[in-house]
């Protein structure tokens, strides 16, 4: 995801988040992680042709990895492309050196639930009311990093900067 990424990013973040959809400044801040040497985010976006249909986010510290986010357009559900974002962003956690990868999910969200745990992502617990302004739970899930979790597939591309890819 680069800079001009963020117009279209935030069309789909609206469309697909509208009571908890990120800012203009919040996708600002963490492409600000994302270039140089000292790069602590990786962030990713999908293209079928010139339309931009999916994106995602991870964030490391240390030997932890943080899935920030992952959006696919409602037309693109079903495709795989969720599952591609993801392994771009474990390909990122691998560059990373992350032993493990956290992300949050909502509880209502099974379909999401089920992409976690095809990859091997375990619940480990519950953030009461994470998802604001709708008091929605949150599931926490876990995927300890053993090995490459194998080539993304597909017709979309998927893009991001070269720095930690």
């Amino acid at each position: 995801m680069r800079w001009w990424d963020i117009d279209p990013v935030l069309e789909l973040e609206k469309d697909l988040f509208p009571e908890d959809a990120w800012s203009r400044g919040m996708f600002w801040s963490e492409l600000a992680h994302s270039r140089g040497a000292e790069a602590t985010r990786r962030y990713v976006v999908a293209a079928d042709g010139d339309r931009l249909v999916g994106y995602a986010g991870l964030a490391a510290s240390g030997d932890l990895g943080d899935v920030q986010t992952i959006a696919v357009a409602r037309d693109q559900w079903g495709t795989g492309l969720g599952a591609r974002l993801l392994t771009e962003l474990l390909r990122a956690a691998t560059a990373f050196e992350c032993a493990e990868v956290m992300l949050e999910c909502r509880v209502d969200n099974v379909r999401a639930q089920k992409l976690y745990e095809r990859f091997g992502f375990e619940p480990i617990g519950f953030r009461r009311g994470y998802y604001q302004p709708g008091n929605i739970d949150a599931l926490v899930m876990r995927l300890h990093m053993a090995s490459d979790s194998g080539p993304a597939a597909g017709s979309t591309s998927v893009q991001g900067n070269e720095t930690n890819g």
